[in-house]
């Protein structure tokens, strides 16, 4: 079977969770020995690993009457214009492709798997990372529901990362809903897990790793902070990521009178993201919206005990990490304080999130995404 795979991102140039969860699930498919996988990309920059799949970029396929299209291979201020360019080079592409089926990523891709699924007339399956009620908190832009409404309704199936996703993709974007599956995301094995050790200390960690943005709730993590501080000191926070409330949490912090121990290193990618994980006592993700949330994973694949949203996607699959509610602050205060100051609690957390976490596989997800596959080609 060959797949057509539309994409924003891949590693190692990645802006968030897209891009991991591409290369996660492409690298865990690739196992099926009867599956060839082609991902097209807006712009490869040459150094992605294609030893398991065959990448396409976009800005080498030249079209009619147009040529070659740049890509920022970001996501610019003229976005929608990139995607429409993107859709354009797909029509390109499927002319000149072999291939079973199609399968989009996102919302930016939805109009390039349209437009390959109008010209060769195979299934189409969109893959929901996350909608606009998430990015938006409720304030949706009316020019990115009507590209995803419009995915979703020419979709032969869709697959969501979470119940909690697929339950907005039918409620709030009026889908059947035995057309919509849930495919929970996975976290890619460490090659060489005991690189990561915590190094000794007399201050305790907590991190808080992601975009700084309203979907990730780092207002809730100051003031979490700022209240652990109030009963102990010694406890440092860690704020990496960037995002448009960067400014804001750095005045927030200075408001609170704890920016002598907090932390704003930046965006941090690849082995640095591990490397400071490994070195966390506590990682916490207080989304107000998170579809899936990759990072409390890969926090605990280093042994480093994670506080989630009940909010969140992965908090449906993971039994070995603290949730609460996003905006509870005393409780996520309670919480970070209880793993700090009691061994026994980090050494549980610590050693059942290893493995727990060992146990969910991008393969086995692979494997729920062949299902759908041969479901939509009538082969089941």
């Amino acid at each position: 079977m060959k797949a057509l795979m539309f994409g924003w991102e891949f590693p190692p140039h990645i802006l968030g969770g897209l891009g991991t969860a591409s290369y996660g699930l492409t690298r865990g498919m690739s196992q099926q020995p009867d599956l060839d996988i082609t991902f097209v990309l807006p712009k490869p920059w040459g150094d992605e690993d294609q030893s398991f799949l065959r990448i396409i970029g976009a800005n080498s396929i030249p079209v009619p009457g147009r040529g070659c299209i740049e890509f920022s291979g970001r996501y610019p201020d003229n976005l929608v214009e990139e995607i429409g360019n993107y859709e354009a080079v797909a029509r390109e592409i499927a002319w000149r492709e072999d291939f079973d089926i199609i399968h989009s990523h996102d919302w930016l891709t939805y109009p390039a798997g349209i437009a390959a699924k109008e010209i060769k007339h195979v299934p189409m399956v969109i893959h929901v990372h996350a909608t606009d009620f998430d990015r938006s908190r409720g304030n949706v832009n009316p020019t990115v529901y009507a590209i995803e409404r419009r995915g979703m309704d020419a979709a032969d199936h869709i697959m969501c990362v979470s119940n909690l996703t697929r339950q907005t993709v039918i409620e709030k974007y009026g889908q059947d809903p035995s057309k919509v599956s849930t495919v929970h995301n996975a976290v890619e094995p460490l090659p060489h897990p005991e690189e990561f050790v915590k190094h000794p200390r007399k201050e305790k960690i907590v991190t808080f790793l992601g975009r700084i943005t309203m979907q990730k709730g780092p207002e809730y993590f100051v003031e979490a902070a700022a209240r652990v501080l109030e009963k102990t000191s010694g406890v440092r926070f860690v704020m990496a990521g960037s995002g448009d409330k960067m400014n804001e949490m750095i005045d927030l912090v200075a408001k609170r009178g704890i920016a002598d121990k907090f932390h704003f290193p930046g965006f941090m990618r690849g082995r640095q993201v591990q490397e400071m994980l490994s070195e966390s006592d506590v990682y916490i993700m207080p989304s107000v919206s998170e579809p899936f949330g990759i990072s409390p994973l890969e926090a605990m694949q280093v042994g480093c005990p994670s506080i989630i949203s009940k909010q969140s996607g992965c908090a449906e699959i993971l039994s070995h990490a603290i949730k609460t509610d996003y905006w509870d602050i005393d409780a996520m205060a309670d919480a970070i304080y209880a793993i700090v100051k009691y061994p026994a609690m980090y050494k549980s957390l610590h050693e059942l999130g290893v493995e727990e976490v060992n146990n969910i596989r991008w393969y086995d997800a692979g494997l729920k995404v062949r299902a759908v596959y041969d479901k939509c080609l009538g082969r089941r």
